[in-house]
């Protein structure tokens, strides 16, 4: 009976030890593989007029998807035809004289050959011609600026976009440069994440990752997971920026690196959390 009762008092003693040995020692790591975190990143650019004036169109809307070559905006272009028109005038009065000039040219040459007139007078004349000329050509590039402010007056897509900001509305009276809308680019979308100075050695530009977002797929009932790869690694160290969690104190510094995903979607948004796993063990390709 005593035995049954020390065996018990012992099996119990190891049964805490075991438990205190479980909670208390050290973390396991697992140096084959980096954990980070980070958001999605999309580039985005602002796109408005070439020449100034009111917005009398705006044809699309936040979350529009934007093809190349699309009319996106106009602008009041009344102004700029008048000019226009009055500059084809200014382009036909200069060759009218230009060709008058030519004729007076073309006149005293043969007279001058036979001396009829002073080489005086002849030069009157040639100079007088490439007066003209002058004048014609400069009112063809007054007219060919003009016609372009006229086409500036649309505005056309020069690559593909979705619309994440419509600036202004019709009414609105801009300068030159004005952005009207925003728009990000569908590709390439990169995660934004930071690295420790301890884990910089063991990665490098093109490694393999896995990206992870907290989304849930309803078709397969897990986290939405990408494939990508380390596109950039920053030179200059940083201190970890506040809006990122990481295993590591805020205060130590870290590198800013790209994981671009290789397999992107429209479930990839900017600013989305993320996890990127980076296996130490993949393929270094060299």
């Amino acid at each position: 009976m005593m035995n049954k009762k020390i065996f018990i008092i012992i099996a119990a003693v190891l049964a805490v030890i075991s438990g205190l040995w479980f909670f208390l020692q050290p973390d396991k790591q697992d140096h084959a593989r980096i954990t980070l975190y980070g958001n999605v990143d999309i580039r985005q650019f602002d796109i408005g007029f070439q020449v100034p004036g009111q917005i009398t169109k705006m044809y699309f809307e936040e979350g529009d998807t934007i093809k190349e070559g699309s009319l996106v905006a106009e602008i009041d272009a009344a102004d700029y035809k008048l000019q226009e028109a009055q500059a084809e005038s200014e382009v036909a009065k200069a060759y009218a004289s230009m060709i008058q000039s030519r004729s007076v040219y073309d006149k005293y040459t043969v007279l001058y050959s036979t001396g009829a007139i002073s080489k005086l007078d002849f030069e009157t004349a040639e100079n007088t011609l490439k007066e003209t000329q002058a004048v014609y050509n400069a009112a063809l590039t007054a007219k060919d600026l003009l016609v372009r402010q006229s086409d500036y007056s649309r505005l056309y897509a020069l690559e593909d976009g979705i619309v994440t900001a419509r600036l202004v509305e019709p009414g609105t009276i801009v300068q030159k440069g004005t952005a009207v809308y925003t728009l990000s680019k569908p590709r390439p979308i990169w995660i934004r994440a930071y690295v420790s100075e301890v884990n910089l050695g063991n990665i490098y530009d093109g490694m393999p990752a896995e990206i992870i977002t907290d989304s849930i797929d309803p078709q397969t009932g897990t986290k939405r997971t990408y494939q990508g790869h380390i596109g950039y690694i920053s030179p200059v160290s940083e201190f970890t920026p506040k809006s990122v969690q990481t295993t590591d104190l805020r205060t130590d510094l870290v590198y800013m690196i790209r994981v671009y995903a290789d397999n992107p979607d429209k479930f990839l948004r900017q600013g989305m959390p993320t996890t990127v796993m980076l296996d130490l063990k993949s393929d270094r390709g060299k």
